[in-house]
């Protein structure tokens, strides 16, 4: 039977602040209240057998909020940003212009000092291959935007620079399905009404 993850998106901090790279900032009041809307669509997966979240403070109050009581897996981590490691893109672009194009072009670049994209999206991919068969087919995951974009492309096959096109909205639900090394990407809607001739 194949197993089923579905990967759910933290809430984010107000939409104000800037994103930074490897943000630990709990969840705001603005976070609070997007998770409290949108609960009712996702409470339901909390029958999942397996419940994970990211290490992130705003993941495991996402998981906790939605009635998930989620176990903190650490390869679910965001990306190693080494010295960058709560700075914004721009702050970054500021201070190491050329490292950051660098890092922004080759998926194998480690100018920051922490985790290349490759090895990230690996190390995601490896959480997810390594998930048990035998426990269940239903997993549900919430993590940071950045380790679900990771996942998809790993999912996909897709080469690295794929990474840089996915967005992952807040609170959203992707889920994929398979098992080791053979994951495919499943995308819901409304169901189907039928035709009328």
């Amino acid at each position: 039977m194949p197993l089923r993850v579905t990967f759910v998106a933290a809430a984010r901090n107000s939409p104000l602040l800037a994103e930074r790279f490897e943000d630990d900032r709990p969840l705001d009041r603005a976070g609070w209240d997007e998770v409290l809307r949108v609960a009712g669509e996702l409470s339901p997966l909390a029958m999942a057998e397996l419940r994970y979240c990211s290490p992130t403070p705003r993941s495991r109050a996402t998981g906790d909020a939605l009635g998930y009581a989620p176990l903190v897996q650490l390869a679910l981590r965001d990306c190693d940003m080494g010295r960058w490691r709560g700075l914004t893109l721009g702050e970054a672009m500021a201070r190491e212009s050329g490292a950051v194009d660098s890092w922004l072009a080759d998926p194998r670049s480690t100018p920051h000092g922490g985790e290349s994209l490759l090895a990230f999206i690996s190390r995601v991919g490896g959480w997810l291959d390594t998930r048990p068969a035998d426990d269940g087919g239903r997993i549900v995951a919430v993590a940071e935007p950045s380790v679900i974009r990771a996942a998809l492309v790993y999912v996909l096959k897709a080469p690295p620079a794929t990474y840089w096109n996915i967005d992952v909205r807040p609170l959203s639900a992707t889920t994929v399905t398979g098992r080791a090394g053979r994951w495919n990407l499943r995308v819901d809607g409304p169901p189907a009404q039928p035709s009328r001739l």
